[in-house]
């Protein structure tokens, strides 16, 4: 395992193979769909975003995570990741609630969760693994709470950095606390979990929004569920589209190469993500513009055919696959007149080639009309390059939804 300093993250802010799950009785029953996800990321010491609690780990510890979900079910389970730690994980117990407010839950709704059978599990090191189903009747954009207690040393963890959500953490086990007193310290990350699935509901599909930072939703408000995969949720359920939202975005991360800090490459990764979630009928592709900001040399001709590589990817995995776009970022930290001119040939051929199934111009949704290369000022996060909740929202608005 490779242990990241944050000298070689800071640089990186900017924007096939196979995913291993230990078998539980949950593995073969019923049908799911997922309705909440996170990409896996190796552990990383502080980044531009501060201190996690990564590299150290938990011992008799709870860790409490709320996530929001995208689609309805009377039974959910979870996924844990163990993907990138040293030693086996050793999970003492996991509850699923409603969730309350901050690290509080709703009183009676807090489930046990097993895996086998049993309320404890060890997922062996490189391997993820899901729970057994589990009776909570939840609907589309319902809040679900998740606590993890380990009693015993972890190791460094597997996670995901930028949550633009707040996590708990207790001494001690606190997996049954309805109330949040305990839950003194927080942080900005996701822990081993990376995804809640539902079955028992309308839900027989999903889309995946992958890509970088902006698919991530790193300037979204934080604990507001405004990233454009959240809107796009938002959407689907107010059409009463019965369609799981499952966010595969890594900020920093590029397309060509795999970094240190922002985890392996969308060529590296893609085909595992779509693995993970046979029931995803279709993805949606955004990314590029870590590739143009921090590789000099990178051209059109490299990225295009990489995107090439996706599609073939998706297609091979039966998923329709569309190409967003790759948006402003003129006067921002990745913008060089080189790289504007490479975005460029990419969005024209994105748009015009007809080789991705579909096409959603978030270009042409964030672009001021006064300067094609710039983001509107009105959908400025701050950096000339991140959308705020309203560049998101009219980010997911882009998006037809009949091609989901």
């Amino acid at each position: 395992m490779r242990i990241k300093t944050l000298a070689n993250c800071l640089a990186l802010v900017g924007v096939l193979a196979a995913s291993t799950i230990t078998p539980t009785a949950s593995a073969t029953t019923g049908r799911w769909t997922g309705t909440w996800s996170t990409a896996a990321q190796s552990p990383l010491a502080e980044t531009w975003q501060g201190k996690n609690w990564s590299l150290d780990g938990f011992a008799d510890e709870s860790v409490r995570q709320v996530v929001r979900i995208s689609a309805g079910g009377s039974k959910v389970r979870i996924r844990l990741s163990n993907r990138y730690g040293s030693t086996a994980l050793r999970l003492a117990g996991a509850t699923i609630a409603r969730a309350g407010a901050g690290a509080a839950i709703v009183p009676g709704t807090v489930r046990p969760l097993t895996f086998g059978g049993t309320r404890s599990t060890t997922v062996p090191a490189g391997q993820d693994t899901v729970s057994d189903p589990t009776h909570l009747r939840a609907n589309a954009l319902d809040r679900l709470t998740i606590t993890l207690y380990f009693a015993t040393p972890t190791g460094p963890s597997t996670f995901h950095e930028a949550a633009a959500a707040t996590t708990y953490r207790a001494a001690g086990d606190h997996r049954f606390d309805s109330e949040g007193g305990a839950f003194t310290d927080n942080s900005h990350s996701w822990y081993y979990l990376t995804g809640v699935d539902v079955s028992g509901g309308r839900a027989r599909s999903a889309v995946i929004a992958f890509g970088d930072s902006i698919t991530d939703g790193v300037s979204a408000t934080k604990d507001a569920d405004n990233r454009y995969p959240d809107q796009l949720a938002e959407r689907l359920a107010a059409a009463g589209q019965p369609i799981g939202v499952l966010n595969s975005g890594i900020a920093g991360n590029r397309v060509l190469e795999d970094t240190d800090c922002c985890g392996e490459s969308a060529l590296s990764r893609f085909a595992r993500d779509l693995g993970d979630h046979p029931e995803a009928r279709t993805v949606i592709v955004m990314q590029g513009l870590n590739d143009l900001g921090f590789d000099p040399d990178v051209t059109s001709a490299q990225l295009i055919e990489a995107h090439r590589e996706l599609i073939r990817a998706a297609h091979q995995h039966g998923r329709r696959i569309i190409g967003g776009t790759l948006t402003p970022m003129k006067g921002s930290m990745l913008d060089s007149p080189r790289g504007e001119t490479v975005r460029d040939e990419v969005n024209r051929w994105i748009r015009d080639s007809a080789e991705y199934d579909a096409v959603v111009d978030f270009d042409a949704v964030l672009t001021d009309p006064a300067d094609p290369d710039t983001l509107r000022a009105e959908y400025d996060a701050g950096d000339a390059l991140h959308p705020n909740d309203a560049g998101f929202q009219a980010m997911a608005a882009a998006i037809d939804l009949a091609d989901l």
